[in-house]
C-alpha cells in the first residue's frame, strides 16, 4: 500500500513546536505561580481547564466580575518593528483595567494567541510581556490557548485575545448609582495611546513615512496598568466611580458611569494633553474625531465627592498625579464639554 505523503504537518500545522512552546509556559507560570502563593499547587499548563482557588480570597459578600478584549492593531505595529515584548503588557492591561472601574482586585488571566505559525521565540517574547502585565497587576496566568491556523493568518500575522477574573465586595463595588451632584472628575493621565484608535494612526503613518521610525518608542509604549492605585482608593472609600477611557475616547466613556439623572459637564482646557496627540492632531485631524478616537492624555477618569481630592494624590507618582478637569450636574446623562483642548 502506498504511504500518504499528507499530514497535519505538511497542511501547516507543527503540533511539535506548539509542545515546546507549552512546556516553555508550564516552566515560567509554574516558577512564577510558586513566587506569588506557596499555597496553589494546581497544575493548570496543558489542562482542559484552568482552576484557581477562591477559597484563599477573604471578602465577604464577594461578586465576580470578568473582562475580555485584544489590543487591536497595535499588533501590526509591533510586527512591523518586531518587538514583541510589551504588546502583552497591553493585553493584560485593557482586560485588567476594565476590571478596577467597578472596584474589582483581579485574580487571574488566561490568553489566546492565534498566528499561521508559531515561532517560538516571537511567542516566547509575547508571553514574557502578559507575565509581566499579570505581574504588574497583581493576578496569575492561570492558561490560554496557541492556535496555528494556516490559511486565515498569512505571513508574520497574529491576533491576541485576554480573558480575566476580579473579584469585589458588594459593600466595596465601585458602581454609578454613587455618584451625586456636584461630584467631581479627576483625570490620571495615560502614557500615550495605550490600545486605541491605531487603525487612525496606521492610516496616518503611510502618509508620514519620514516620522514611523522616530515615533516607534510612542507608538509602542505599552498601556499603563491602573491596579494598585486604584485598589488603595476603593479600599478607602475615596471614590464613587471610574471611567477607563479606552475605544471610544473621552466622548463615549466617562458618561458610561455616571446615572442617567446626571450630566457630565468637561473642561477641555484642563486636560494635559502629550506630544505623540499633538503630532496626530496636526495630520488635519479634528478635537471632536480626536476625543472620539483617542484618550488624548487621559487614561483613567475618577469621580467623587470634592472633599476626598486632596487625599488621593499619596497614591500616585509624578508622572501620574491627578487633576481635576470637570464635574457632575443634575440633567439626563449629557456630555457638556467646553473650552477648547490646548494641543
Amino acid at each position: 500500500m502506498k504511504k500518504t505523503k499528507n499530514s497535519y504537518k505538511s497542511s501547516g500545522v507543527n503540533i511539535a513546536v506548539a509542545n515546546k512552546f507549552v512546556k516553555h509556559i508550564h516552566k515560567i507560570s509554574k516558577k512564577n505561580v510558586r513566587k506569588k502563593n506557596k499555597r496553589s499547587n494546581f497544575d493548570n499548563i496543558g489542562a482542559f481547564g484552568s482552576t484557581f482557588d477562591i477559597s484563599r480570597i477573604k471578602i465577604k459578600d464577594p461578586l465576580i466580575v470578568s473582562s475580555t478584549d485584544g489590543v487591536g492593531t497595535k499588533i501590526e505595529l509591533a510586527n512591523k518593528f518586531k518587538k514583541f515584548d510589551t504588546i502583552g503588557i497591553d493585553l493584560v492591561a485593557m482586560c485588567v483595567n476594565d476590571l478596577i472601574v467597578q472596584g474589582a482586585q483581579p485574580l487571574f488571566f488566561l490568553d489566546y494567541i492565534a498566528v499561521k505559525k508559531i515561532e517560538l521565540k516571537k511567542v516566547k517574547l509575547i508571553l514574557k510581556g502578559i507575565l509581566k502585565g499579570c505581574k504588574l497587576s497583581n493576578c496569575e496566568l492561570i492558561g490560554g490557548e496557541t492556535a496555528e491556523m494556516p490559511g486565515v493568518y498569512n505571513d508574520n500575522k497574529f491576533d491576541l485575545a485576554g480573558f480575566s477574573v476580579g473579584i469585589v465586595s458588594k459593600k466595596k463595588i465601585l458602581n454609578k448609582t454613587k455618584v451625586k451632584n456636584n461630584d467631581v472628575i479627576i483625570a490620571i493621565p495615560s502614557n500615550g495611546i495605550h490600545s486605541n484608535g491605531y487603525s487612525l494612526v496606521r492610516s496616518l503613518l503611510k502618509k508620514n513615512k519620514k516620522d514611523f521610525r522616530n515615533l516607534k518608542k510612542e507608538l509602542l509604549k505599552p498601556t499603563k496598568i491602573y491596579t494598585k492605585e486604584i485598589l488603595n482608593l476603593t479600599k478607602k472609600n475615596l471614590i464613587n466611580s471610574a471611567a477607563h477611557i479606552t475605544g471610544g475616547g473621552l466622548i463615549e466613556n466617562i458618561i458610561r458611569s455616571v446615572p442617567k439623572n446626571l450630566d457630565v459637564n468637561i473642561d477641555l482646557s484642563k486636560i494635559k494633553t502629550k506630544k505623540i496627540f499633538n503630532w496626530i492632531k496636526k495630520q488635519k485631524i479634528s478635537d471632536k474625531e480626536m476625543l472620539k478616537t483617542f484618550n488624548c492624555g487621559v487614561g483613567f477618569c475618577l469621580i467623587m465627592n470634592k472633599k476626598n481630592v486632596k487625599k488621593i494624590f499619596k497614591f500616585f507618582s509624578n508622572e501620574f498625579k491627578p487633576y481635576y478637569i470637570g464635574y457632575v450636574s443634575k440633567g439626563n446623562n449629557k456630555l457638556n464639554l467646553s473650552n477648547k483642548i490646548k494641543w
